[in-house]
């Protein structure tokens, strides 16, 4: 194996997503949709890449699929055993490990799964190349991912404005919510993929709250805040434009987060 040129890159993201644990609570209802759109089948062999605190992986074992989590960030595996565990599901088995370099045998897995997870890898390629390697033959994968259009897409955008840049060579996050560009990652690995769509509704009591919290609990915001601390006046600017950014998406107090879904079956 080569040297990987974004080991300091996933360090950074290892860090910066130790504290999504409260946010994770928010995609359960998303991760429910997501086993239900892959169709899974109870005794598969399910793999759930970027698992986080496990939300997608207890959900497919409660579905009776054989299920292992894999994912980058240690502190979250460690909520996720908690969260098996009250489950009743402590057969599921977590790996601490890298979707770009997965430490499985080929064809190891019926479904690979990924919630948000996926989209974090610097090189696409690389990691559809790795997830398509350990499925069986005909196996299939599902995801949900953030479409650039919509709020989260926006966010990712907004942030990345008042952020160094990102390593050369390394792929936005929200790509992965283009139709025409999954179409392109999955030809000549998969099949052409279908394609479903959602909403994840955040409760917030007002957008000030919402963006607290984002700030308390999602790695990027979090790096923005802290980066814009010496700054009180940018800062306000920037949380003011945040505010904005959200105020279409928010009413019924709730925040309305629309997610793409893509399933697509291995060739």
């Amino acid at each position: 194996m080569t040297e990987d040129p974004f080991v300091e890159l996933k360090r950074h993201q290892r860090e910066m997503w130790a504290s999504f644990a409260p946010t994770a609570l928010f995609t359960t209802p998303v991760a429910a949709h997501l086993v239900k759109f892959a169709q899974l089948k109870a005794g598969e062999a399910v793999l759930d890449v970027g698992t986080g605190t496990g939300v997608v992986a207890v959900t497919a074992a409660r579905a009776g699929a054989r299920v292992t989590g894999l994912d980058l960030t240690p502190a979250l595996l460690d909520v996720a055993r908690e969260n098996a565990r009250i489950a009743r599901h402590e057969e599921i088995v977590w790996t601490e490990g890298d979707v770009e370099r997965l430490p499985y045998p080929d064809a190891s897995f019926d479904v690979v799964l990924s919630q948000f997870g996926h989209i974090f890898a610097p090189r696409p390629e690389v990691a559809i190349a790795e997830m398509r390697r350990v499925l069986k033959p005909h196996g299939r994968v599902a995801f949900v991912t953030w479409p650039p259009e919509h709020l989260v897409g926006r966010i990712f955008a907004f942030v990345a404005r008042h952020s160094p840049p990102a390593p050369p060579g390394s792929s936005p996050p929200p790509q992965w919510g283009s139709t025409s560009v999954i179409g392109e990652r999955l030809n000549g690995r998969f099949m052409a993929p279908f394609f479903g769509r959602g909403v994840m509704d955040v409760p917030a009591l007002s957008i000030e709250h919402f963006r607290l919290f984002m700030e308390s609990s999602v790695g990027p915001m979090q790096k923005l805040v802290e980066r814009l601390a010496g700054e009180p006046a940018t800062l306000d600017e920037v949380r003011a434009a945040f505010d904005a950014l959200v105020a279409p998406y928010y009413f019924d107090n709730l925040v309305h987060q629309h997610f793409l879904l893509t399933r697509a079956q291995a060739v």
